[in-house]
This record gives C-alpha cells, sequence and structure tokens, in this order.
C-alpha cells in the first residue's frame, strides 16, 4: 500500500517542480523581454534626432546678474562696452579690408578684365556675356566696378544696352562669391559650418535659379530692355550725384593704404591702347587741364576740323583744334604711391595682408558675439531677427526683412559686405536661414538702388544708357524675388542651400569643390565652348544640359513617387559606388590629406632628429672640453690616443 501511494507526492513534487519551472521561466521571459522593449525605446528616442537647423540655445555659463555685488556689475558693465566698442572696430577693420581685397583684385585682374571685354563679338552672344560678367567681376571684386566699365563701353558706343543686360546678370552672380569664402572661414565646427554656408549659398543659388529663368526669357522676347527704355523715356531725370554714406568714414584708413585709377580699366576696355602701359595705381590725386585753342598740323584735309579752319602750307595741313594738356598738382598720401613694384606685385600683396586681416577680424568678431550673445541678450536678439509677426500678418516679415536688407546695404554701400557680415552670424545661430533669405534678397536690391544713384551723376550724354543699365540690374534682382519669395512653395534656394549645407558638413571638402566648380570650371567652361563658336557651344552644351535635367527628374521621382520608375531606376546602385556617392572621393581626399600630413611631419621629424644630432654633437665636444678639467679623464684619452695611434702604423705597415 505504501508502494501505491509512494508515487502520489512525487506526482505533486513533479507538478510543484514544473509550476516553479513555469514560474521560473515566466520570470526568465520577462527578465529577457524587458531589455528587448528598452531597446526599442531607445532606439525610438534615437530616431527623434534633433534637427540640425534649429538654432542653438548659446548658455549663458557666467556668474547671473542677481548674483554679482555692486564692483562685479560695474565690472561687467564695463566689461560689456570694451566688448562692444571692440566689435564696432573689427567691423570697421573687416569693411576696410574686403575693399582692399577688392583694390588688389583689380591690380592683379584688373587689366584683364579690360582685355576681356574688348572683343564684342564674343559679348554679342548672351551665355558669353552672361559668363564675362561673372569672370570680370571675380577677377575684380567688385560688381560695382564691372558694372561702370559696362556703362563706359555702352556710353563709348562699343556695346549696346541690349548686349550688355547678360553682362549685368553675370555680375550679379559674380558678387556672391564673397561671402561664399568669408563662410570657409568657419569650416572648424561642423554645425557652425553647416548654418553658415548654407546661409551663404542661398545668395548664389537665388542668383543662378534667376538667371536660368531669366536669361532664356530675355533673349525670348528683351523684356528688361524694352520694360527699362520706357521708364527712361517717359520720367525726365536730371543728373544728381550718388551720395557717399559709409565710404566717408572707410576711405580714410583705405585711401592712405592704396588708391586706384579705376577709369583705367574702362580705357582698356573701351580699346585704348595706351591705357595698356598705364598703372591701375594712382600717383596724383589733384590736376589741372588746360584746353587751348592752337594750330595743329594733320595728315590731310580729312582730318580737319570744318573746311573753313583748314590751311595748306606746302606739303602740310594745317587746322585749328582745341589741345588739352594736363598738369600734375598734387601727389596722392598712399602707401604704394612712390613704391617701384608693378601692379600685379602690389597686387599680390594687399591680396594676401587683407585676406589675413578679413579671416582674423572674421574670428575674432565670431568668438566676441559667442561671448557677447549669451542668456537673456541673445534671446532677446534672436527674437527681434527671427519672429514673424502674429496672424494673419505673419507673412509681411519677410518684406520688412528685404527692405531691412537693401537699407543696410544702401548704408554700407557694398551687398558683399552686408552679405559677409551676415553670414558669421547665421553660423553661430543668431540668424536663421530663413530669416537670411530674404536679407540677401534685400542687399540685391539694396545695391542696385546705389548703382541707379550713381548712373544718376552720369554726364548728360550718357545718362540714359547709364540709368537704363542700372534699372536693368534692378528690375533682374526684383524680378528674381518675385519668382522665388512670394509663395513658400517657390523658395528653392532655401532648400537647395540646406542640402548643399548638409553635404558640406558631412564633407567639408566638397565646399571648395562646390567655389570652383561653379565661379571657375563652369564658366570657362562655357566661355571656351563660346570662342569656338555657336555650333560647338550647342553640340557640347545641349546634351550636357539634356542629362542634367534627366537627372535632376530622376532624383525627384526617386524621393517623391518611386512607383512611376523601373525597378532600375529607382535607386543608383547599378552605378558605380563613386559615380552616386561621395564617400569613395571623400576616402581619397583623407588620404591625399593623410600624406600631406605625414610627408609634414617627416619633414619635421628629421628637422628634430638633425637638430637632436647637432645638439648630441655640440654637448660632446662641450663635455669632451670638459674632460681636460679632470686628470683622470685626460690620462685616459691620452692612453686612447697612444692606443689608436699604434693601430693606425700597424695598418700602414707592410706585411
Amino acid at each position: 500500500m505504501n508502494s501505491l501511494h509512494q508515487p502520489e507526492p512525487n506526482v505533486a513534487q513533479d507538478k510543484s517542480k514544473e509550476d516553479q519551472d513555469e514560474e521560473s521561466g515566466d520570470k526568465y521571459k520577462d527578465v529577457k523581454t524587458s531589455p528587448t522593449h528598452s531597446t526599442m525605446a531607445l532606439a525610438e528616442e534615437d530616431s527623434e534626432e534633433p534637427d540640425p537647423w534649429d538654432l542653438p540655445e548659446l548658455q549663458d555659463t557666467g556668474v547671473p546678474w542677481s548674483a554679482l555685488d555692486t564692483k562685479g556689475k560695474v565690472l561687467r558693465v564695463l566689461v560689456s562696452v570694451i566688448k562692444f566698442i571692440l566689435l564696432l572696430g573689427l567691423l570697421y577693420m573687416f569693411i576696410c579690408s574686403l575693399d582692399i581685397l577688392s583694390s588688389a583684385f583689380q591690380l592683379v585682374g584688373g587689366k584683364t578684365a579690360g582685355n576681356i571685354f574688348q572683343d564684342s563679338s564674343i559679348l554679342s552672344n548672351p551665355l558669353a556675356g552672361l559668363v564675362i560678367g561673372v569672370l570680370v567681376t571675380l577677377l575684380v571684386q567688385s560688381s560695382s566696378t564691372s558694372s561702370s566699365i559696362v556703362v563706359s563701353m555702352v556710353s563709348s558706343g562699343i556695346l549696346t544696352v541690349q548686349v550688355a543686360v547678360p553682362i549685368i546678370m553675370g555680375t550679379n552672380i559674380g558678387t556672391s562669391v564673397t561671402n561664399t569664402l568669408v563662410a570657409m572661414t568657419q569650416a572648424g565646427d561642423r554645425s557652425t559650418f553647416r548654418r553658415a554656408f548654407a546661409g551663404a549659398t542661398v545668395h548664389d543659388f537665388f542668383n543662378w535659379l534667376s538667371v536660368l529663368v531669366l536669361l532664356p526669357l530675355e533673349v525670348a522676347s528683351g523684356y528688361l530692355y524694352v520694360l527699362t527704355k520706357l521708364i527712361t523715356d517717359s520720367f525726365q531725370i536730371q543728373s544728381g550725384e550718388a551720395p557717399d554714406l559709409l565710404n566717408v568714414i572707410t576711405d580714410v584708413l583705405t585711401e592712405s593704404i592704396i588708391q586706384l585709377d579705376e577709369s583705367v580699366i574702362s580705357e582698356i576696355a573701351t580699346g585704348n591702347p595706351e591705357a595698356q602701359n598705364k598703372s591701375l595705381i594712382k600717383k596724383w590725386c589733384q590736376t589741372y587741364t588746360n584746353t587751348t585753342l592752337m594750330n595743329v598740323t594733320v595728315p590731310g584735309p580729312e582730318n580737319c576740323t570744318s573746311p573753313s579752319l583748314c590751311w595748306f602750307d606746302g606739303n602740310s595741313t594745317i587746322t585749328l583744334k582745341n589741345v588739352s594738356e594736363t598738369y600734375d598738382i598734387k601727389k596722392c598720401q598712399h602707401l604704394f604711391v612712390d613704391v617701384n613694384l608693378s601692379d600685379l606685385a602690389v597686387g599680390l600683396i594687399l591680396l594676401a595682408l587683407s585676406l589675413l586681416v578679413l579671416c582674423s577680424c572674421l574670428i575674432l568678431i565670431v568668438k566676441l558675439l559667442n561671448s557677447m550673445l549669451k542668456g537673456q541678450v541673445a534671446a532677446v536678439i534672436k527674437k527681434i531677427l527671427n519672429t514673424d509677426f502674429p496672424f494673419p500678418f505673419g507673412w509681411v516679415t519677410g518684406y520688412i526683412a528685404i527692405l531691412v536688407g537693401a537699407g543696410m546695404t544702401f548704408i554700407v554701400q557694398s551687398s558683399s559686405v552686408f552679405t559677409s557680415a551676415i553670414t558669421p552670424l547665421v553660423g553661430i545661430g543668431v540668424i536663421s536661414i530663413e530669416r537670411a533669405y530674404p536679407l540677401s534678397l534685400g542687399s540685391n536690391i539694396g545695391t542696385t538702388t546705389t548703382a541707379i544713384l550713381a548712373a544718376m551723376a552720369s554726364p548728360g550724354d550718357t545718362l540714359a544708357d547709364a540709368l537704363q543699365i542700372a534699372l536693368v540690374h534692378f528690375l533682374f534682382n526684383i524680378s528674381g524675388i518675385i519668382l522665388w519669395y512670394p509663395i513658400p512653395f517657390t523658395r528653392l534656394p532655401i532648400r537647395l542651400a540646406k542640402s548643399l549645407g548638409n553635404i558640406t558638413a558631412s564633407y567639408r571638402w566638397f565646399a571648395a569643390v562646390y567655389i570652383i566648380s561653379c565661379f571657375f570650371f563652369l564658366p570657362l567652361l562655357v566661355f571656351s565652348l563660346s570662342l569656338a563658336g555657336w555650333q560647338v557651344l550647342v553640340g557640347v552644351g545641349v546634351p550636357l544640359l539634356v542629362v542634367l535635367i534627366v537627372i535632376i527628374v530622376i532624383n525627384v521621382l526617386q524621393k517623391r513617387k518611386p512607383g512611376c520608375l523601373p525597378a532600375a531606376l529607382r535607386t543608383w546602385d547599378f552605378l558605380p559606388l563613386w559615380a552616386h556617392s561621395l564617400a569613395p572621393w571623400d576616402k581619397v581626399v583623407d588620404v591625399i590629406a593623410t600624406k600631406c600630413c605625414c610627408c609634414c611631419k617627416c619633414c619635421q621629424v628629421a628637422h628634430d632628429q638633425e637638430q637632436e644630432a647637432q645638439e648630441c654633437v655640440e654637448s660632446s665636444r662641450n663635455g669632451h672640453i670638459a674632460a681636460y678639467d679632470n686628470p683622470v679623464m685626460s690620462a685616459e684619452t691620452e692612453v686612447e690616443n697612444e692606443m689608436k695611434i699604434d693601430l693606425n702604423s700597424l695598418k700602414m705597415t707592410p706585411l
């Protein structure tokens, strides 16, 4: 009986064991499933990455104002005032360095720019005229200088206003490279560089997109020429004077360093052979021109002033003409007035110095702004600059920003200066790229209003043409704003600039590739094809343009509607990796940079080894000299010397 009832407790024990196993299994399951749940939560948290385009919060790490005593508060106010004064001084030096940079570029490439303008047959090609406007503005780093050359050529009859319209469009593109170069100085921090480069290139994309639409429209209809012609004919505009606002302050420093005779470039462009031998460096700031009526010998009767004022003396023909003689009165007072150097040498010197001052000022400005714009100050400034008006007047904010940009550019008399000044503010996160875009559009308008006032200062015979060209520049920018700003969907420059900013943040070397390609390689390629003729330009340019359009369309469809594409075209994986990704190129750049750094390090190591060897030799010499003070050491050295002599004598003795 006991044997029969024996298994029952075992069964119960087995059941209890099974229950315990199930409970432990449940616990084990719970233990195993809990990390899985937490991993998903972490993945969800990681997927919600912060937007890189959000403006960063500049934390105030200093002591709060309420915690300071009277002495600390006075000291903080004094430090803030000193920082503000230093910031104004750095901004002044920054603007002056941009002015000197423009002068340096004119010295280096001004005569080349004038020679480029001479071939009017090439300029009659609208595409070549556009590229020449870009290249000349890049050479002289001043859209006002290049546009003044165009005005002088139009007023002298070399160019018509219709031919000059594409050149003016090109000058608008060329002037936007300055702030793009300024953004390169902020490549140290990835997020700062992302915002700064996007804030600079939003101006580039606006200009390029406007040209892509308006240049074909102008060639087909000539609407800019016709509209500006109607304006100049309908208004009786009298000659005026262009105002000097900020130039009154900056010229004190810049004119003490260098002064240029910019009329030489215009004379070269208009075909004056004597201008080729003239220097752009101005030596005489005050001259006197005396015009007298006198008898002049001319080659023949056809060169006489009039038939009534023509006399013959034997084989000579004499006529009465006004002869002008220029007398130098006062010499200029700048550093290079008496320097016996060529324009190229002076230009390279100024180019190096101005770039050094420009980069130094920009770095210091960014550091000062980072130290000043913290806490409540940064919050207030960000709120003022980036906050829209309440509904339903939010759309007005952008147009007010355009007016602010135009007004500030009118004050500083340069769109490059204004856009270069706001680029570091975009980089450190004080101004958003959405607000920098209308400010840049306003700077385009501001620089054209300055050109209109400058054109109104032209003489009466050239006033109409000069004013019409300035109005072409103004209406071109207004048309671009109408195309790419009022409707939020059409603000393509912002999206393109952000995409480029993301690329350059990951691959910083691509920023240099972008600048070289868009502002040098592409214009030079188009210019070379234009020199070869229309047939070559169309034969090469049209297939490249078609391929580019097809690639853009496929990219858009891959992101928006991949189902419309064949399976093979839904991704670019069928191409080699280097053809659709920058990662392989990034490895190549890293290898090249590493080799260059290794070469520099090897040179430095070799130099250090040479120095160590020299130090060892010198120390051994010093030790050898010092050893003579010790009689024991001197005795040992004498024995060693005697042994060396004996060995040498044995070697020299024939066996």
